[in-house]
């Protein structure tokens, strides 16, 4: 009998630990760990390991920025994802959802072309589903971004930063690598069948999802010893994070939601740069489901066409408009952000506005936040705080900005926090508040 009751007894302590813990983490605002994520097909899944660290980021005050306005301004602080930014959401869903198709295998190769973030979140993530990586980077890049994901185990190849339309960007350049691994693929399979006496054998050079319709992706790829046949090889999968609407669903399915029940539905706005456009598109369509009366605002850096699209409903620039169209094809020291086409994530958002910014802002602002409230955030992050400062002086005091801290400035010291590469481009900070934002 005592024994019963002493077991009665801690059973209740159990269950009274239990319900305490379950108490905090929902006071906390955080997610049970074994709460599970739904997918847009409406099945659940459960994400273990590494996955399970990914999202349910802070939404941070950001003080400095708060006080000076009158408004809420909060930044979500997706650089606290394990792969350092925002992209860590991406990656997951893009790999999730190319396995659930069967496009890509566990074994193969992920390809992706990219500046930097996407690269490293991929590189993380694709060990943790028994997949390789191989990222093509333009070579302006900051170079700890290339080092980074070397050190995380993928193959890395730089290249020279040129059009979209030119057949060596660096996306078009990953498209073909993932045609690459998968000739690769087909001829081990067929070597291993002549091996065993079959005589025919009938080859899927790509699955047709893996194209995208570019015109690049045709079977016609020869051989350069970028990613080698060997007797493993599985095949590849180009993520193609600008095109690939995952990468919308990730911010739509995970992001937004999770904006809207940290500010508990009360925010008034939200403001992103775009690069892909998945995050800005996903986070606003969901914000605006759910409210319609929360503005969304895109925060475009120089050279970038995007304000105009918005704005004016074309894709124009001053830059190209005199001729003078630089790398790729647009000239800023911001990384990740500002493009000058509608990405089929991009054609996803739901806008209400945009604003421009410039280098010298992104760089102040990222000082400034550092000083005043220490935060090391990198250049697209710095320029989302300057956005979200135009929208708190346009809607005045006492509203509620939102804005993403895509990643921290650990990646970008040899360029965005190097003050002699910034002093050669005419753009060593040197203000003392938030004056940058009134010249």
């Amino acid at each position: 009998m005592a024994a019963a009751t002493a077991a009665g007894a801690a059973a209740a302590a159990a269950a009274i630990s239990l319900f305490a813990y379950y108490l905090l983490l929902r006071k906390s605002g955080s997610k049970l760990p074994w709460t599970l994520t739904t997918r847009a097909n409406g099945r659940r899944t459960r994400r273990k390991g590494l996955m399970q660290a990914i999202g349910n980021t802070p939404l941070i005050r950001i003080n400095s920025l708060s006080d000076a306005t009158g408004c809420e301004i909060l930044g979500k602080a997706e650089f606290l994802n394990p792969g350092g930014s925002v992209k860590d959401r991406v990656a997951v869903k893009i790999i999730e959802e190319a396995l659930e198709s069967g496009v890509l295998v566990c074994g193969g190769v992920v390809t992706e072309g990219s500046a930097g973030s996407t690269a490293i979140s991929l590189a993380t993530v694709a060990p943790a589903y028994g997949c390789r990586c191989h990222v093509v980077i333009p070579d302006d890049a900051a170079v700890e971004k290339s080092q980074i994901i070397e050190a995380l185990g993928a193959t890395v190849e730089r290249v020279r930063p040129v059009s979209i339309t030119h057949k060596d960007h660096f996306v078009n350049i990953a498209r073909r690598r993932a045609l690459e691994a998968n000739v690769a693929s087909t001829q081990s399979e067929t070597n291993k069948m002549q091996t065993n006496g079959s005589a025919h054998v009938t080859v899927e050079m790509l699955h047709p999802k893996q194209t995208n319709g570019s015109e690049y992706a045709n079977t016609e790829v020869p051989h350069n010893g970028k990613l080698c046949p060997d007797s493993g090889s599985k095949g590849g999968f180009f993520a193609d994070q600008f095109e690939n609407l995952a990468n919308y669903r990730a911010h739509y399915e995970w992001t937004g939601p999770e904006i809207w029940e940290q500010t508990k539905g009360t925010l008034h706005a939200f403001v992103a740069a775009a690069g892909t456009g998945g995050t800005i598109a996903g986070v606003s369509r969901y914000l605006k489901e759910k409210n319609r009366n929360v503005g969304c605002f895109l925060m475009d850096p120089p050279g970038s066409g995007l304000f105009n699209k918005v704005t004016r409903g074309v894709m124009y620039t001053k830059e190209e408009a005199e001729g003078k169209r630089l790398k790729n094809p647009f000239d800023t020291v911001t990384e990740g952000i500002g493009i000058n086409r509608v990405t089929a994530n991009f054609m996803m958002a739901e806008l209400d506005g945009a604003y421009r910014g410039t280098d010298r802002e992104a760089v102040e602002m990222s000082r400034f936040l550092l000083r005043k409230d220490g935060l090391f955030v990198g250049s697209s992050s710095a320029m989302n705080c300057v956005g979200a400062v135009r929208v708190a002086r346009d809607l005045g005091p006492g509203h509620t900005i939102v804005t993403i801290l895509c990643d921290s400035g650990m990646r970008h010291l040899s360029k965005f926090f190097n003050d002699e590469y910034l002093a050669n481009h005419g753009l060593k900070p040197n203000a003392i508040g938030l004056e940058f934002l009134d010249q």
